[in-house]
């Protein structure tokens, strides 16, 4: 089995390497990425890289169509991957997320391979107060990141064929510790917050919900689509990936990391703007179509996990969200700044 992962090198891709060499010890697992994120290496024993068979650099927007002969599969998780980011870098964005996903889903398809996983996301469905949303509801991308992802999806679905099966997994909000962690997701945040300063502020009034999956449960999905055949689901299936109990409330976030972590503080801003981004999501179908590679993990192991991989780094950073490790945003700015990179998010070298 010959499986290429574009994108391996960010927050997603070690726990799907990780996975998919455990899973298949002698597969052939080919990583490709631009390495903007190859540095912000947290707890890395041993680099996630040594993992895989071959490791390739580039721009996925100049993908080498050699390095797909005899791939079975691809799994394509490179994204300028949340909001922050794609409103500073929206051109990018659509580039990244969406040209570049179809151009090499179709030249996978022309070289031979049988399935293309795509990363996608639950914010494709904005902001829904009338009930969790499943994957016929409408849609309300908010941001350039969430319309990249249904650019995406639009597009893969006539590439889709008896020998080609496109999964579009519509992932919840990520969190939980990886070998190269964010601190820009919600869960992320609160732990380090309440670990280097004793409190938890948020931002909104606390009451706009979020649907939220582990990591290493995406992982679980990832696999479980690298594998799915037409006939469950379909030539083209696009699916909502997390679980139903993982829906929460901004707040009662904060509060199951106060409740875990003694001595936090939280606090709301009632008087915030209202957060148009809150909604609930329904993942029956994904529950039906993969009844043995549902999540594993519940808020409070993640947590958990999440505290002590911080604490075994010795974090203590109250002005984390500074950082260029821990916030992709600001790491893209540093080296924009340091003309290492265009504005089109190029390598100037």
């Amino acid at each position: 089995m010959n499986i290429l992962i574009t994108g391996n090198m960010g927050y997603v891709g070690p726990l799907v390497v990780r996975r998919l060499r455990q899973r298949y010890p002698e597969a052939r697992l080919i990583g490709f990425d631009t390495g903007y994120f190859a540095h912000c290496l947290t707890q890395a024993v041993p680099l996630p890289e040594c993992r895989l068979t071959e490791q390739h650099f580039g721009d996925v927007r100049r993908f080498p169509e050699s390095l797909l002969s005899g791939v079975d599969a691809v799994v394509y998780l490179a994204a300028i991957s949340n909001d922050p980011m794609g409103k500073a870098h929206e051109a990018a964005t659509l580039e990244i997320n969406h040209q570049a996903a179809i151009a090499l889903a179709a030249k996978a398809k022309q070289a031979g391979a049988r399935a293309f996983v795509f990363a996608s996301s639950c914010s494709v469905y904005g902001f829904a107060e009338d009930g969790a949303r499943h994957e016929g509801s409408p849609l309300e991308p908010l941001t350039a990141y969430a319309c990249s992802k249904v650019y995406a999806e639009r597009d893969l679905k006539p590439l889709a064929g008896p020998d080609f099966t496109v999964t579009c997994l519509r992932f919840a909000t990520a969190c939980g510790m990886s070998d190269r962690l964010r601190l820009d997701l919600v869960v992320n945040d609160f732990v380090a917050s309440a670990i280097a300063s004793g409190k938890i502020t948020i931002l909104s009034d606390g009451t706009p919900w979020r649907p939220l999956i582990d990591v290493r449960d995406m992982a679980r999905a990832v696999d479980w689509a690298i594998h799915r055949t037409p006939a469950n689901g379909g030539q083209y299936l696009v699916v909502n990936a997390g679980s139903d109990s993982w829906n929460y409330p901004v707040k009662a976030l904060a509060d199951a990391v106060a409740r875990i972590i003694p001595g936090v503080n939280v606090s709301t801003n009632a008087s915030a703007a209202p957060d148009r981004r809150s909604y609930k999501v329904d993942f029956s179908l994904f529950r039906r179509l993969a009844p043995q590679h549902q999540p594993e993990y519940d808020l409070d192991r993640t947590i958990r996990e999440l505290q002590t991989g911080l604490q075994a780094m010795k974090f203590s950073d109250p002005d984390f969200r500074k950082s260029t490790d821990y916030i992709r945003l600001n790491t893209l700015s540093f080296l924009l700044n340091s003309n290492l990179l265009t504005k089109d998010l190029r390598w100037t070298h």
